[in-house]
């Protein structure tokens, strides 16, 4: 519902910020990395996810896309909810959590507070395929200057495409056009070839 809350950042605590909004104060509940990456800032824009229960609606809020998205791979994960997620990326950096995922570190994963080794052992089973399609680059912020075969992959692998075979068909497509494509249609052509 809410992708992001921009605003003056009104009160700052390791668990939460209160970030005041058109006149709004937005309570927002952070890991402490992105209590780290926050410093003494007086305005602030935090990537946000809402979940809504029964009884409540709690906003989390991560400094970086990629902080979020690797969330929400935490949360989809039988046994994971949004309080263990974010304990999970206050406990270890978010790279070290994918790298650990990826790698099928139980002992690193193991290592946070309320994770025990089934926990540990379902978070790699179901993610890891999930984290290696995404590749290593999915935690970095993405530049604001993309090309058109950045913009056609990116696209491609949220589709759902693996980022190995994306790439070869769209330097392939490229090469055949000279380039000179737009980002529809790279990407029209290239899923005719994958």
């Amino acid at each position: 519902m809410y992708a992001y809350i921009d605003g003056k950042l009104a009160h700052k605590s390791p668990s939460y910020v209160v970030i005041d909004a058109g006149g709004v104060g937005y309570q927002v509940n952070i890991s402490l990395n992105t209590y780290s990456k926050l410093g003494d800032t007086e305005r602030c824009k935090l990537f946000t996810w809402l979940h809504v229960k029964e009884d409540a609606h709690t906003l989390y809020g991560f400094a970086d896309e990629g902080e979020r998205r690797l969330f929400l791979h935490l949360i989809s994960v039988s046994g994971i909810g949004p309080n263990t997620g974010r304990m999970i990326l206050s406990s270890i950096t978010p790279e070290e959590i994918q790298a650990a995922i990826v790698k099928g570190d139980v002992s690193q994963i193991q290592r946070i507070k309320g994770i025990g080794p089934k926990s540990a052992q379902r978070l790699i089973l179901e993610l890891q395929d999930k984290l290696k399609k995404d590749g290593p680059d999915t935690l970095i912020t993405v530049p604001v200057n993309r090309t058109v075969k950045d913009e056609a992959m990116s696209a491609l692998v949220m589709l759902g495409f693996a980022r190995n075979a994306v790439e070869k068909v769209l330097d392939n497509e490229l090469n055949k056009n000279g380039g000179n494509l737009t980002v529809e249609q790279l990407i029209k052509f290239a899923l005719k070839s994958l």
